[in-house]
């Protein structure tokens, strides 16, 4: 096996952990934030992703945000971990006035590194930050900041 072999084979479970990490990031999981509730409906999400410096990818998705998802926004934007090979501590989370904050860390044979900062500015409006980290045998391979902002339009279409 060379490693010019390797580096693609790498930098595509990379892409790949990467696409379904900022997936799996507008879908999920822990912490308290009764406080943070935002309005349902129909969101414009523009994310700008930068990988080792570089500009990678930018791009808007709309996205329709039930009562229940829009009421328990910890949880909504929470952290969620899909890796293989890899175990995930649970998520720090904290929760200060409209802010979420959250850390998550895994192990193994990538491990990664997740912070995120969301500011809910208004019950229509956030920005957020999530830089992740990714190293293998002690090397970082993934270095990715996405820049998101999140917009309230309109109710869900169906």
């Amino acid at each position: 096996m060379t490693r010019r072999w390797l580096r693609p084979y790498k930098e595509t479970q990379m892409t790949r952990f990467g696409t379904t990490l900022l997936c799996a990031l507008m879908l999920a999981a822990s912490a308290e934030a009764s406080d943070l509730a935002i309005e349902p409906g129909q969101w414009k999400v523009t994310s700008t992703t930068v990988m080792v410096g570089a500009p990678a990818q930018s791009g808007t998705k709309a996205r329709c945000l039930t009562a229940e998802q829009a009421s328990d926004v910890a949880k909504t934007f929470g952290p969620v971990s899909g890796t293989v090979n890899s175990t995930c501590e649970p998520a720090e989370s904290e929760v200060t006035g409209r802010n979420l904050k959250w850390h998550l860390q895994c192990r193994g044979q990538l491990d990664l590194d997740v912070i995120a900062s969301f500011n809910f500015d208004s019950s229509s409006h956030y920005t957020a930050t999530v830089i992740s980290k990714g190293r293998m045998a002690g090397q970082l391979i993934s270095d990715v900041k996405t820049d998101i902002e999140g917009e309230r339009v309109g109710e869900c279409r169906p």
